[in-house]
């Protein structure tokens, strides 16, 4: 079996993890979890997958975890706040940490997991946006994998096995559009958190749907994608396309273009980042492409999404400026949630 820890636990990434654990009992198993503050959750989880260490960010919950599983017969070591979050994702024999955690939150477990020599499987965005000139060096310098985990950069990862060392010529991320996608551009000073939340084919955390609603998540994509497969941004394309079949794509140096398709299902790219190089069958409903029946695209509308062009441009800008967009992003994210709930 796989040891592996998962930092993020009680968030979409981290239950779909656990299911795809709970799944393969026979491949993979639970050695440390992080959560941030849903105790319930988490002391659930501790119960079904019985973790060696356990940490919850919120140190002011941590009373409740303790008593909510005092009366396993083995608990775990039970620590808080983000130095107890450090300490799980180094901690152990873990060969691959999931990192689930949303935001800058999860730069530095992820680093101290590096350094623990553990893999990656990469499902926080922010690690590579905010940190990647550091983390990049860490990679090599510990000899450790960094898999993607998020569909968009797993499929782009899938549809470059066995391309030859210079075979890529461009990177196409696929864009559902978010919730705002069939909005008229001159409603948008009207919408409400709510508005934003209803997210067309994905069920998400709060602020990962709304960064998908003003396509911010996208732009902050391509930074990762320069990050994760080395193409110029000149060279990383987004293109809008509904129905999210197509997760994304890449076009070779002889014009042929590969393209991973599935349906919607977080778990697909998060079991292929855990068993690679492994295909582990699953009885996951198939891709019916009948049923399915037509695939669209389109040019992404800059004047409704102009975060897309900040975070190109921070790219380019390269330095600090990917960590200073990432960071505003989170501040005026959080404020919006704030400032609607208030009226």
């Amino acid at each position: 079996m796989k040891p592996i820890t998962l930092l993020g636990s009680t968030g979409s990434i981290g239950t779909q993890t656990l299911d795809i654990v709970a799944q393969y009992p026979d491949r993979f198993r639970i050695v440390g979890l992080a959560a941030g503050r849903n105790v319930e959750l988490l002391a659930q989880q501790v119960r079904q997958f019985k973790p060696e260490i356990v940490a919850i960010q919120d140190s002011s919950r941590l009373g409740e975890l303790q008593a909510a599983i005092a009366d396993m017969e083995q608990p775990p070591e039970i620590l808080s706040g983000q130095a107890g979050v450090v300490e799980v994702a180094r901690y152990g024999d873990s060969e691959s940490v999931v990192t689930g955690i949303v935001g800058c939150a999860g730069l530095l477990p992820t680093i101290a997991a590096i350094e623990a020599g553990k893999d990656i499987a990469l499902a926080n965005k922010e690690t590579l946006i905010a940190g990647g000139p550091v983390v990049l060096p860490l990679i090599e310098k510990h000899n450790v994998a960094l898999l993607p985990a998020d569909s968009e950069h797993s499929a782009i990862f899938q549809c470059l096995q066995g391309v030859p060392d210079k075979g890529l010529n461009k990177v196409i991320l696929t864009a559902s559009g978010g919730a705002f996608r069939d909005l008229p551009v001159e409603k948008l000073p009207n919408v409400t958190v709510a508005d934003a939340l209803k997210h067309p084919n994905w069920s998400m955390g709060k602020k990962i749907t709304i960064d998908s609603a003003t396509l911010m998540n996208k732009g902050l994509e391509v930074i990762e994608a320069h990050y994760l497969f080395g193409k110029d941004y000149d060279d990383i394309e987004i293109v809008i396309h509904p129905q999210s079949i197509i997760h994304s794509l890449i076009e070779l140096s002889d014009t042929s273009v590969l393209a991973q398709l599935g349906w919607a299902d977080m778990r697909l790219p998060l079991l292929y980042a855990l068993s690679y190089p492994e295909r582990l069958p699953t009885d996951w409903p198939r891709l019916d492409l009948v049923k399915v029946a037509s695939l669209t695209f389109r040019e992404p509308d800059h004047q409704k999404y102009p975060c897309m062009n900040l975070a190109y441009a921070a790219g380019r800008a390269a330095g600090a400026m990917p960590a200073v967009l990432n960071a505003a992003n989170e501040a005026v994210v959080a404020l919006f949630i704030r400032a609607d709930s208030l009226y």
